[in-house]
């Protein structure tokens, strides 16, 4: 069905930019990026995994008047990888979906925007608990994430504040921190409230969403109606006193029995700064807990981490950034490494990981799941 739905939004978007441009003047742009890696694990044997990963965009910019702009952009994200167990034992996989694929319709203070998008906001760097639409890594090299189809609406005063709207519709698999899939054929809708305050920025943060627990083991026979409306709220701001601090906080109530813990709290507390030796060292560490209750203000089960991220550029082309998680609870250290090497097309990445096989500190779904265990990467990248 949604693909069905892209394909005609495909067609119905090229047919109006295709019959403006006898209208209106019109500008076309194509650019990409193509990234191949090799990787290994230090377990009892290597089995490293060779893989590519292609990204083709394609943008349309039509002028409609003095004060109103129409544009689009479609993506592909053409993902394989072939991974050797032995010279004669190879497993391979691949897939091509939609990466970006959506229209906007804006002016200077104003946006429009519906389709295949992504959606994020918020204030953290490591430990995002507004991580809602989207599943950004920080070591990831290529800060890749799938988006959501929705449509989005964004307003900007002249004094730097904003507000948001938007409502989303066929995104059933789990996307941002979610670990239960979205009610088939509903909707979610939300906005978010951003205002200047002092020397940053103040946010509130509403959405809602129908979940669906029927696959759930076990849970979902235990519910007299699998699905469970989900309301969540935020408050996250970011100010400049000399060094960066930040804070977000989230709230999600669901509306099940209170033996499931129906509210989940999250906060992450932030610090950033960049000293002045050598060529400039930045340090940014954050602390994050979280918890699920059975009363708002009731303490629960949760977990806490503490991270610390530490960036130094080497020279004009070289820098070297080293990540640590730290789980409070279980006594685990996950470590990553990364030296990158940047030209005006060309970056090289190697990157070294030390965690645990775990892994709890971001949702995972298959090939996403890189970092967990122990190994190394070496990763080319070509933008053009």
């Amino acid at each position: 069905m949604i693909r069905e739905a892209a394909k005609r939004f495909v067609f119905v978007t090229l047919s109006l930019f295709f019959f403006s441009n006898f209208i209106f003047p019109q500008t076309f742009s194509h650019k990409g990026m193509f990234a191949g890696w090799l990787m290994g694990k230090f377990e009892e044997k290597v089995n490293p995994q060779l893989g590519f990963r292609y990204i083709p965009e394609f943008g349309f910019d039509t002028t409609l008047s003095e004060k109103y702009t129409l544009d689009a952009e479609l993506s592909l994200n053409l993902f394989g990888y072939a991974r050797f167990s032995s010279l004669t034992d190879i497993s391979t996989d691949g897939k091509i979906d939609p990466y970006r694929l959506w229209a906007r319709f804006s002016s200077s203070q104003f946006e429009v925007r519906v389709g295949l998008q992504k959606i994020n906001f918020g204030s953290a760097m490591l430990f995002r608990p507004l991580m809602w639409f989207d599943r950004l890594d920080p070591r990831d090299p290529l800060q890749l994430t799938d988006g959501v189809y929705g449509l989005l609406m964004r307003y900007y005063f002249v004094n730097n504040g904003n507000i948001w709207l938007w409502g989303l519709y066929g995104n059933e698999d789990p996307k941002g921190l979610e670990v239960v899939s979205t009610k088939k054929d509903a909707i979610e809708f939300g906005g978010r409230i951003q205002a200047p305050l002092w020397t940053g920025e103040l946010a509130f943060t509403y959405h809602h969403r129908s979940a669906d627990y029927s696959d759930v083991p076990l849970l979902g026979s235990y519910l007299s109606d699998s699905t469970i409306p989900e309301n969540r709220y935020a408050l996250d701001g970011k100010w400049d006193i000399g060094v960066g601090f930040w804070f977000e906080g989230t709230l999600i109530h669901k509306q099940i029995e209170k033996s499931f813990n129906p509210y989940q709290k999250a906060l992450t507390v932030g610090m950033d700064y960049t000293f002045g030796w050598g060529n400039g060292l930045n340090i940014l560490g954050e602390y994050f807990l979280f918890e699920a209750s059975q009363e708002v203000w009731s303490s629960g089960e949760g977990i806490h981490y503490a991270g610390l991220s530490l960036n130094y550029p080497l020279e004009l082309l070289d820098t070297i950034g080293l990540i640590f998680f730290y789980d409070w609870d279980n006594n685990d250290l996950y470590s990553f490494v990364n030296w990158r090497r940047t030209y005006d097309r060309w970056s090289l990445n190697v990157v070294g990981f030390w965690n645990s096989e775990r892994f709890q500190v971001y949702p995972t779904r298959g090939e996403d799941n890189q970092f967990a265990g122990k190994g190394f990467q070496i990763m080319v990248v070509y933008n053009y």
